[in-house]
């Protein structure tokens, strides 16, 4: 059976390559989503700044097993518990904060790049000082080479520093160097205790140094036994996530991506690679039944197939473990450029997802031999005298059951979306697998589908095409099973790239327009310096021609309830600006009240957690401190914009820089562009301020809500790009096999472009049910979709998404199709038909 698999193998290349090729690309990307899914499980970061210790002990950056927004800091006292700790040899405190050093009174570097540190903390990286010495009083400092480049800085100079908002003048004592290529952000060191009292107080976190001979693990141990609950304890790779706060918040979105993507691809490609290998076993139908007419029996049969598939799956499998790593680097990196991860995260893709690739690809190609090529092994002897009645059996109760099943399923998912999911980050989960889950179902009940189809163009075709016509539609009615196959990739095709592209784009309208209404501000007065000290906001309402100014924060938090704890988004303001900058009408109490411990929330959201004006509401912050507001005001439910507003001064110090970094401007009726110029000189005053119109603040928040947009469309492009060759495979090995039959069509009358006429009507069948049967696939994840986000059952977005998409399959077809064929006919009839 070897040698007979072997031999089949080498001379049935065209066949053989259209199966490996579906094999090889459906293992690569099934890898890249693998190793996707395993970065985001593991989450670790190699460290920058703390590289020198091999312990870390930082605030726990969870809350009841969901992830903290921002950097949960520790009491100061820590440091000493976890220096008593057995194998520590030094605890050293760390703290970080932004520190912008200005030249000609504008900052050296861009979005708070630059931060400042205690001098203790500067051997971790390891800094040594390559000239001057070590601060000593409160106010001097030490700049990193780069920084004191920059600002032309020497030992024995001043430079203005910028910290907690306000400029602060600092004599250089000396410039530090680090050894190493890492690069972490630009650092400014300060005496420890100017630092601590510079970043509020609290600690970031301690790096522990060991005893030599003691083992990392073994310091591990002694010191998570030293302070217990009160702090997590970090080494190896995942040191490095000490120093980015935050970052876990991004693994579910990571894992969420990878699990519905990759199962989407996992289900696509299992299709795909089944498809393909039933195609070619039934073109085979004529060599099985001349193996049976000779003596070998079903069984041998089974095996001469299986052993093939087992050298094309193993041979691609082996061939894809590179490209599928290439593929999830890919992914990763646009994970990263989007700002979904920290760049720092360190990629990981092990045994686990290159399994997994195998897995699916073998199971894939296993199933599909035990289905075709049961079939096939069992064809009668007869039927070698009978080509023509090859393929033409479809319908069986275990096709009929499953197809069922997949269509089930998408429309489960579809009313689910509808229904059940509420506005928010997980409604694509359900939503974008319903069109794939109903393109499978379709595909596999193709040949019926695909032949009434044809029944009902048959009158316009006939109307249209004449004699081509007439050969097309007797080609289609004999042969349905074989346009079906061509039918199903492009339905899959059309229905994911269909369903995606336009969930996506309306979700960039509805947040966009939602967005901009919700803003009624003017202007925008934006920090590049960590964020605006507490009397610029006061300034900016003495301003001229300013009829009201609100501090902006954003932040994510918790509410506590019954079933658990609840995320949601946090708005930061002021008392005394809110109601002219934001649209928030309200229905019970009163925006002004919003100091201290309050909070205001939306009717629908009163309603959901049980409070109403007077009420407390228990929540935790995005640093993980408990609070429990007072809520002073209900306003309209904008199901678009559903956060919880608190003061400003409240949740700005449990954010990462503990400033509000935005000021929202409303300008006094009638002031025309007199107040921008007056705006614009306050800016000048306050370093690193930048000036804009609300839209820009609008833009930001679209990009931070869209900021998966461009790995979805990465995705969706492989997912599209894959099931566009399954199209070109298939469409190139049918037309191959079907020389012969174009040749005794020459040979009995037909011309070459009666012919290429009959393929181009045929092509135009196949595109009509595709994309009929696409489009309906589509609906189950658009309409909604849509429903949900805008009330609507039709997307937002451009027709030209859609006309491109049909646009695009349909020259598939027609270039996988017309091209072999016309290369085929250059040849002599006859020596195609003797070829055959």
């Amino acid at each position: 059976m070897w040698r007979l698999a072997l031999r089949t193998l080498k001379f049935r290349r065209t066949s053989f390559v259209a199966t490996f090729l579906a094999m090889f690309l459906g293992a690569a990307i099934v890898i890249g989503c693998g190793g996707l899914m395993e970065t985001g499980v593991r989450m670790a970061a190699a460290p920058q700044r703390l590289r020198e210790a091999p312990v870390v002990v930082t605030g726990e950056q969870t809350y009841d097993s969901s992830a903290l927004t921002e950097r949960h800091r520790i009491d100061a006292g820590l440091a000493g518990e976890v220096a008593r700790a057995k194998g520590v040899r030094a605890a050293v405190p760390d703290v970080s904060f932004p520190a912008t050093v200005l030249k000609d009174g504008k900052p050296l570097t861009e979005k708070s790049a630059s931060y400042g540190h205690g001098w203790a903390s500067a051997r971790l990286t390891p800094y040594t000082l390559a000239a001057g010495k070590t601060p000593v009083t409160g106010g001097e400092a030490v700049l990193d080479a780069g920084l004191a480049r920059r600002a032309g800085a020497r030992p024995g100079s001043s430079v203005d520093i910028v910290v907690q908002g306000t400029a602060h003048r600092f004599r250089v004592s000396g410039i530090a160097e680090q050894r190493g290529d890492h690069n972490p952000d630009a650092a400014v060191f300060f005496t420890d205790d100017r630092a601590r009292a510079l970043a509020g107080g609290r600690i970031d976190s301690v790096a522990v140094l060991s005893e030599p001979g003691t083992s990392a693990a073994a310091v591990a141990d002694a010191v998570r036994a030293e302070v217990g609950d009160r702090a997590e304890v970090l080494t190896g790779e995942r040191r490095g996530l000490a120093e980015l706060p935050g970052t876990l918040s991004s693994r579910r979105t990571v894992v969420i991506l990878s699990a519905v993507f990759g199962s989407s691809v996992v289900l696509i490609v299992m299709f795909g690679v089944a498809s393909t290998l039933g195609l070619s076993l039934q073109q085979r139908a004529r060599e099985m039944a001349l193996l049976r007419a000779v003596g070998s029996t079903p069984k041998q049969l089974r095996r001469m197939i299986l052993t093939e598939t087992a050298v094309l799956s193993v041979a691609s499998v082996l061939l894809a473990l590179a490209p599928g790593y290439a593929i999830g680097r890919l992914l990763f990196k646009v994970l990263t450029s989007s700002g979904v991860v920290a760049p720092a995260i360190t990629y990981h893709a092990g045994p686990l997802p290159m399994a997994t690739g195998a897995a699916v690809t073998v199971l894939a190609a296993a199933g599909a031999t035990r289905f075709a090529g049961r079939r096939a092994a069992r064809t009668e002897p007869v039927a070698a005298l009978a080509e023509s009645t090859a393929g033409s059996r479809w319908f069986s109760l275990p096709r009929l059951l499953l197809a069922l099943f997949f269509l089930a399923n998408g429309i489960g998912l579809a009313i689910a979306t509808a229904t059940v999911m509420e506005d928010g980050p997980t409604l694509a989960s359900t939503a974008g697998p319903a069109s794939v889950l109903f393109c499978v179902g379709l595909a596999l009940l193709a040949p019926g589908l695909t032949k009434a189809m044809v029944t009902l163009l048959r009158p316009p075709v006939r109307a249209l095409s004449g004699l081509s016509g007439q050969l097309a539609l007797r080609n289609a009615a004999t042969a349905h099973v074989r346009m079906a196959g061509a039918v199903a990739p492009i339905v899959l095709l059309i229905g994911i790239a269909t369903g995606t592209l336009y969930m996506q784009s309306t979700e960039n309208h509805v947040s966009r327009t939602s967005y901009d209404e919700n803003i009624l501000a003017d202007y925008v007065l934006d920090s590049t310096t960590g964020g605006f000290a507490p009397g610029v906001v006061a300034t900016v309402r003495a301003t001229p021609g300013v009829a009201a100014a609100s501090e902006f924060v954003t932040s994510r938090g918790f509410v506590d309830r019954p079933g658990g704890p609840a995320d949601t988004d946090l708005r930061g303001v002021s008392a005394e600006g809110v109601r002219q900058s934001l649209d928030l009408p309200v229905v019970a109490g009163s925006l002004e009240d919003l100091r201290g411990d309050t909070v205001a929330l939306s009717e629908k959201k009163a309603r959901e957690y049980g409070v109403r004006v007077g009420d407390r509401l228990p929540l935790h912050l995005g640093d993980g401190t408990p609070l429990r507001p007072t809520v002073v005001a209900l306003y309209t439910d904008n199901p678009k914009q559903q956060y919880l507003t608190l003061p400003a001064a409240t949740l700005a110090p449990h954010t990462g820089d503990g400033l509000p970094h935005q000021i929202l401007v409303r300008a006094a009726h009638g002031t025309g562009t007199e107040v921008h110029d007056r705006l614009a000189a306050l800016a000048a005053r306050v370093p690193g301020t930048e000036l804009d119109d609300s839209s820009s603040l609008a833009g930001r928040n679209n990009q931070i809500q869209q900021i998966l947009v461009s790995a979805n469309y990465t995705i969706v492009a492989m997912i599209v790009g894959y099931a566009a060759i399954t199209v070109v495979n298939t469409l190139v090995s049918v037309t191959r096999k079907r020389r012969a039959e174009f040749g005794l069509q020459r040979l009995t009358g037909a011309t070459r472009a009666q012919v290429i006429g009959m393929l181009t009507v045929e092509g135009a069948l196949i595109g009509v049910v595709a994309t009929v049967l696409g489009t309906l696939a589509s609906a189950t994840t658009i309409v909604p979709y849509s429903l949900v986000k805008s009330g609507s059952y039709l997307p937002s977005g451009s027709l030209g998404i859609y006309l491109a998409i049909v646009g695009g399959s349909l020259l598939l077809v027609f270039g996988a199709t017309l091209l072999p064929s016309w290369r085929g006919m250059r040849s002599p009839a006859v020596d195609t038909v003797k070829a055959a």
